[in-house]
């Protein structure tokens, strides 16, 4: 039997849209909430989908939010993490998308992505250590409502992130210190990410295998961004290759 990825040691998963479809409550979220704002700024460029993959995808909360004002020539004060949902600030925009996604995420619930209970468990079998690598701060909740809280050595999310002063994607300072705390050289870890900026953080990492997962952004984009590998499913993973 072929041995499975040889030399990696670990892989390192994103997790709205790559574990578990919360990219679509996610995008449902931002919608309700940066539409109804910018319409009542009387901004002519209404927030369409695209924005979402252009500002958003990938990256901590408000960091999104500061770049889908900025392309429509909007500015906000910063505000603060503990800002009630409003609009403000970037903080208090910020906090009333989450509480949306929240309230989605009580209501609708979330199971994960077909097949990835057995990529999880093929990957575990054959060795590799596992971690989740995500900027939200809702990985937790997610993991939980998925059944998925057990599967994973390591979970670095938007608040341990903010604990230890992380830069969140593009940068690569998150999946580099999940692969710390794994003990797995960068070189001998992959990365696996459905967003241009997740991909983006990957490559500048240096990490030894990028899986670009495309639920929507292309196969072209991700490939662009420094993807080493293009699936359209997650148990593609289990027998795909980069091309040589």
């Amino acid at each position: 039997m072929r041995e499975l990825w040889p030399g990696i040691d670990a892989f390192l998963f994103d997790l709205d849209g790559v574990l578990t479809p919360t990219a679509d409550l996610h995008r449902r979220a931002w919608a309700a909430t940066i539409g109804p704002f910018l319409a009542g700024r009387g901004v002519a460029a209404a927030y369409c989908e695209d924005d979402y993959f252009r500002h958003i995808d990938g990256k901590p909360r408000f960091e999104g939010v500061a770049a889908v004002l900025e392309s429509r020539g909007l500015r906000l004060p910063l505000g603060s993490v503990a800002d009630p949902p409003g609009a403000g600030s970037v903080g208090a925009l910020g906090n009333r998308k989450n509480a949306e996604f929240a309230r989605l995420l009580a209501a609708e619930g979330v199971a994960p992505y077909p097949g990835t209970a057995a990529v999880l468990d093929a990957l575990a079998g054959a060795g590799k250590r596992l971690a989740v690598v995500s900027s939200s701060k809702n990985a937790g909740p997610v993991l939980a409502a998925a059944g998925l809280s057990g599967r994973f050595e390591l979970v670095v999310d938007g608040v341990l992130a903010a604990e230890a002063r992380l830069a969140g994607k593009p940068s690569p300072e998150t999946f580099l210190y999940a692969a710390r705390r794994l003990q797995a050289a960068p070189c001998a870890a992959a990365v696996v990410e459905d967003a241009i900026a997740g991909v983006e953080a990957a490559h500048a990492g240096a990490f030894g295998l990028v899986v670009g997962l495309d639920r929507g952004v292309g196969r072209e984009a991700l490939a662009a961004a420094g993807a080493d590998l293009v699936v359209s499913q997650l148990p593609d993973l289990l027998t795909a290759r980069p091309a040589a």
